[in-house]
């Protein structure tokens, strides 16, 4: 788990959690074949841009995801073999997994929502307690 550091005091530091790194995963690999289907090392780099995985997204969690997100007929997948080199397993997006991928957008707009709210009430707080 990846914390921030706020200085609250020299005895007892605050750290502010982003919680699981897992957490969104799933819709950003759903949100990652959306755009383009995919083999697992691509995707990994394209859901990095989604700004949920800290670092380097970790490959094993990708694909366990991947397999997991198959068996529950989200994604399929089907091997590329066409080129030079080691066969790929190509991953894209089914109907089912766009509509879980709708359902991903309306919890996040919904939280999107409430945390612009929460700010605002600090905000206002704020400026009557200077």
């Amino acid at each position: 788990m990846s914390t921030k550091k706020i200085g609250l005091s020299e005895k007892r530091p605050f750290r502010v959690s982003h919680g699981k790194q897992e957490r969104y995963i799933q819709p950003s690999i759903l949100l990652g074949l959306y755009m383009k289907p995919s083999y697992g090392y691509e995707l990994i780099q394209e859901i990095q841009r989604f700004g949920f995985v800290e670092g380097h997204a970790p490959p094993g969690m990708i694909y366990r995801h991947l397999r997991q997100m198959e068996e529950e007929g989200l994604v399929a997948s089907e091997w590329q073999t066409e080129g030079t080199g080691p066969a790929k397993r190509v991953y894209h997006i089914t109907p089912e997994g766009k509509e879980v991928l709708v359902l991903w957008t309306h919890y996040m707009e919904r939280h999107a929502e409430n945390l612009r709210q929460f700010i605002e009430q600090f905000r206002q707080v704020k400026r009557s307690d200077t």
